[in-house]
């Protein structure tokens, strides 16, 4: 006689619980979907979401919400930007007293070996923008 697996309760949580694992477009305030994978995928999919969307703004239709402006990023090492990506992360590099290049914070503060010191830098959009069209899906590798 088989002895039946223990039975755990379904998380009263779970879009919390998938959203603090790694997940892609997820950080600890947003999660972001973006639009060219969306509507790339099948009919009924596109159906549900749409009707989840509609759900959650019909929740906190009272809430104010902002506009928002959501920038490809990844996390870079502080040496390898550029100019401008120092200046979009809120980092300035100029050289000191000695001729070193130093890297300094938002608040003026000597950033400490700025080799291994990484930081969330703007980049050029790996996916494709709305108007490409349908996106073939290709699942990847979990994360």
């Amino acid at each position: 006689m088989a002895r039946d697996e223990p039975h755990s309760p379904a998380s009263t949580t779970p879009l919390r619980d998938y959203l603090d694992r790694p997940a892609r477009g997820a950080s600890e305030d947003y999660l972001v979907v973006p639009r060219s994978l969306a509507q790339s995928m099948p009919l009924r999919w596109q159906q549900v979401f749409t009707g989840l969307l509609a759900d959650l703004h019909d929740a906190y239709g009272n809430l104010e919400w902002p506009e928002y402006r959501v920038a490809p990023c990844r996390y870079e090492a502080l040496t390898d930007l550029d100019e401008d990506q120092l200046a979009l992360a809120g980092y300035l590099a100029d050289l000191g007293p000695d001729g070193e290049l130093v890297y300094r914070d938002a608040e003026d503060g000597v950033v400490d070996d700025p080799e291994s010191h990484r930081v969330l830098a703007p980049i050029a959009d790996p996916l494709p923008p709305p108007s490409a069209g349908r996106v073939e899906p290709r699942p990847a590798p979990t994360l």
